[in-house]
């Protein structure tokens, strides 16, 4: 779970009490590798393809997907990073947080637009990042790579491409870094 969200997370201010880790450093390293695989095998390559990480836990996921990319490839692919927040359909039912850095460093039109997050739960954080892309140009497709799908979905939003797939329950908690992936609860 990224900084900003734990914070706003109830109880406000709480601390996340790890119960179990589920995926290591070795773990997330293989997950990023295989998912760097698919989003080549899937798009015949690198061309045209543009890599966003959204903020805040998906941007260093992004990033190293970006690098195991390059590394495969050879070849340069850009990266950006947006921020959602404004865009979300929850304003006004939870704290609005604050704005983080939002840099996409090509025009999206007619790229392959691959939206990274670190972990994909109801689908509204996803939602608010399609709305925010269509400030950059009109991407060919969007496709999306998420290190952990915990499910309970309340949009028709599936993953391209997934670390793991995580049952869980909903007052759960999932913490996703390039660290590991731990599943606990939120303790005031």
């Amino acid at each position: 779970m990224a900084e900003r969200e734990r914070k706003m997370t109830r109880p406000f201010g709480g601390v996340f009490v790890p119960r179990t880790t589920v995926m290591s450093q070795d773990d997330i390293d293989r997950a990023i590798w295989r998912m760097a695989h698919e989003i080549l095998e899937h798009n015949h390559g690198v061309e045209n393809l543009v890599i966003v990480g959204l903020q805040t836990g998906g941007v260093p996921l992004a990033a190293r997907i970006t690098s195991a990319l390059e590394e495969i490839t050879a070849n340069d692919v850009p990266t950006g990073m947006i921020d959602v927040a404004l865009h979300r359909d929850d304003i006004g039912l939870r704290p609005v947080l604050p704005e983080e850095v939002t840099d996409i460093p090509v025009d999206l039109t007619n790229k392959i637009v691959v939206l990274v997050d670190d972990v994909l739960f109801t689908g509204r954080t996803i939602r608010a990042a399609l709305d925010a892309l269509t400030s950059f140009g009109r991407p060919r497709s969007v496709q999306l790579a998420v290190m952990v799908d915990r499910g309970h979905r309340e949009l028709p939003i599936r993953p391209d491409y997934v670390g793991k797939n995580i049952p869980t329950r909903r007052d759960e908690v999932v913490d996703a870094t390039l660290e590991g992936v731990e599943l606990g609860e939120m303790r005031k």
